[in-house]
């Protein structure tokens, strides 16, 4: 029972009574400027902050990000470092670790790839770990739907793989918790629906204790029934989901029958994905109905794609007319996705227009993956520095950032583009810890 107390997520999910906060978000970005203004958010509110990185994005092979899990541990400590933030109040997660980003093999090399995978977060020092098993591999029946019990078992596989690297991981940290896990069969697609839907269904009690007594079974006959004590969550569909074009908001009622399982289970809670774009209201009520896990993306970097444009606005309001050298940034995020379609093409339909559209302001902004490509990068810090090399007139900031407006003007915020960037992503989490942590 020692490592549970030790793991802080643990510890506040069990201690959610008396605790000044009721649950928790996950910043699930590989952004530096989101990463930034969580930090400063958790900052500014004395409180722990979470960051979970996907497999797709962070692996052994480097992902899209071109990190793997250590390089990607020792970016998040490097940004710490430069905000200030103390080391111990960072957590880190893995995000849906499992065969994800090998569906296209057959299970003995897809799990032996996510056993891989494992490893290098548990080395890594990462200590939530999200364990999705839910997607086919290529020897799977494309036609029937993935049993709990299969889902269960290679769940179970990769917890094993787990704890074997958690034990020689605490050789070289003997302080370090033990990890917390988070298990589920109905899993949301990291990122958002790919179509534009009108309701979801919410997981019925009957699947959500299916999948439990799955999931318990087959850690038992793993030999895990210690790390089952770590199982801090579950993952559900609580009826929430974004898309495209279209946001489907908590119904508190339609899932009552769903959160009354919790009653049954004392210590866990359940982890909602897709949470974003949801009203603050909304949120606040998912975490006292029990989902007390909040999984937020894309609507971090589609607030920071916002604050990009409005700078840019601003920048074209001095020097638009002039011989100055702008950054142009929206004109190169939109020819980088033009040259190259692979993150958006699948996702967005219709015609050119629409297109167009979809492309810069669609909540599954998919316009995320093209802000680390190099000339969105150098057209996004010659923004930066076009701004500070002048003052910003505070008209303008009224007129297109006024949020960050009045903060400047109470003297909270520095009247400087990166930190006015990094302020108006922030803007999405406060609405999180609003959620987690009510006053």
């Amino acid at each position: 029972m020692k490592t549970i107390t030790q793991n802080p997520i643990l510890h506040l999910l069990h201690n959610r009574s008396s605790n000044r906060e009721k649950g928790i978000y996950s910043c699930c970005s590989a952004n530096e400027y989101v990463i930034r203004a969580a930090l400063r958010r958790a900052k500014a509110n004395d409180t722990v902050v979470l960051v979970e990185s996907t497999a797709n994005q962070v692996n052994q092979n480097g992902g899209y990000t071109g990190m793997t899990p250590a390089a990607f541990r020792q970016f998040l400590d490097r940004l710490a470092a430069e905000e200030q933030f103390p080391i111990e109040r960072l957590l880190c997660g893995g995000d849906h670790l499992g065969p994800l980003t090998w569906t296209a093999f057959p299970e003995a090399q897809a799990m032996t790839n996510a056993e891989e995978l494992i490893r290098s977060y548990v080395l890594a020092g990462f200590s939530k770990i999200h364990i999705d098993t839910s997607m086919r591999v290529a020897d799977d029946d494309p036609n029937v739907r993935l049993s709990d019990a299969v889902i269960a078992r290679r769940g179970a596989r990769l917890c094993r793989a787990a704890e074997d690297s958690f034990v020689q991981y605490s050789e070289e940290h003997p302080e370090a918790p033990a990890p917390v896990y988070v298990i589920g069969s109905e899993v949301p697609i990291p990122g958002g629906a790919q179509e534009n839907e009108d309701s979801v269904a919410v997981t019925s009690p009957a699947d959500c204790e299916a999948t439990l007594a799955e999931f318990r079974r087959a850690f038992t006959e793993e030999g895990l029934d210690d790390a089952w004590e770590r199982v801090a969550a579950l993952v559900v569909q609580p009826g929430v989901e974004f898309a495209d074009d279209s946001v489907i908001t908590y119904n508190r009622a339609a899932a009552k029958d769903l959160m009354a399982c919790l009653d049954h289970h004392p210590g866990l809670v359940f982890e909602g994905h897709s949470t974003d774009y949801q009203p603050r209201e909304r949120l606040r009520e998912m975490v006292e109905d029990g989902v007390a896990i909040l999984k937020v993306g894309p609507a971090l970097t589609f607030a920071l794609r916002e604050g990009l444009f409005a700078l840019e606005q601003i920048e074209k309001e001095l020097y638009g007319v002039s011989d100055f050298p702008c950054s142009h940034f929206r004109a190169v995020l939109e020819q980088a996705m033009l040259e190259d379609k692979s993150q958006w093409a699948k996702y967005y339909h219709g015609d050119l227009p629409r297109k167009r559209y979809a492309r810069a302001f669609s909540y599954s902004d998919r316009a995320r993956y093209y802000l680390v490509h190099p000339k969105v990068q150098a057209a996004m810090q010659a923004l930066l520095a076009n701004l500070d090399s002048t003052n910003i007139p505070m008209a303008l900031l009224s007129q297109y950032m006024p949020v960050q407006y009045v903060r400047v003007q109470s003297g909270e915020l520095p009247l400087r583009a990166a930190d006015l960037l990094i302020d108006r992503a922030g803007d999405c989490i406060d609405d999180y810890l609003y959620a987690t942590i009510p006053q």
